[in-house]
């Protein structure tokens, strides 16, 4: 089984006042793009928000079947977002996706679950990782989740740090 975790519960700061989860492009909401678009390379969709998001994000994705993973303490950064979504996940590999990257293809999650080894697939473009495109192991992606942030760190690319790839 695939899974794949959509991360949709930042504040969204350069949006001001609305949502970039549910910011629309072409008509459509970017949730609902990045998840309409990962569908088909994956048998679960978990998109991580907060409390005050789910309603918004569930209308959004009412055509998609999904699950939300709702962070049980906001403003944890990425890496929070990443570990509460793949807690829940019931693949044993799982593409994690930003909300706002609404080009992301199921062949580039396809390609990454294939190439998974160790920890994971992360993708590198001219030389830099690329972790909120990438696969990682479910089960060790949310341990290096957990040592991230206890060593107090919400940052996604102190969470590579921990994972083989």
């Amino acid at each position: 089984m695939r899974s794949a975790v959509v991360l949709a519960g930042g504040y969204s700061t350069r949006f001001r006042d609305s949502d970039k989860a549910t910011a629309e492009l072409d008509g459509a909401p970017l949730v609902h793009r990045i998840a309409e678009c990962v569908a088909p390379a994956v048998d679960e969709i978990l998109v991580n928000c907060r409390e005050e998001q789910c309603e918004d994000i569930a209308a959004a994705l009412a055509a998609v079947r999904h699950r939300l993973a709702v962070d049980p303490v906001p403003d944890g950064g990425p890496v929070a977002g990443i570990r509460t979504g793949c807690r829940i996940a019931r693949g044993r590999w799982t593409f994690v996706v930003a909300c706002d990257m609404p080009f992301v293809r199921a062949g580039l999650a396809n390609r990454l679950f294939d190439a998974a080894d160790g920890d994971g697939a992360v993708p590198r473009i001219d030389g830099r990782s690329r972790p909120l495109a990438a696969v990682y192991h479910t089960h060790a992606v949310v341990a290096a989740a957990d040592r991230a942030l206890h060593a107090g760190s919400g940052a996604v690319f102190d969470l590579l740090d921990t994972c083989r790839s």
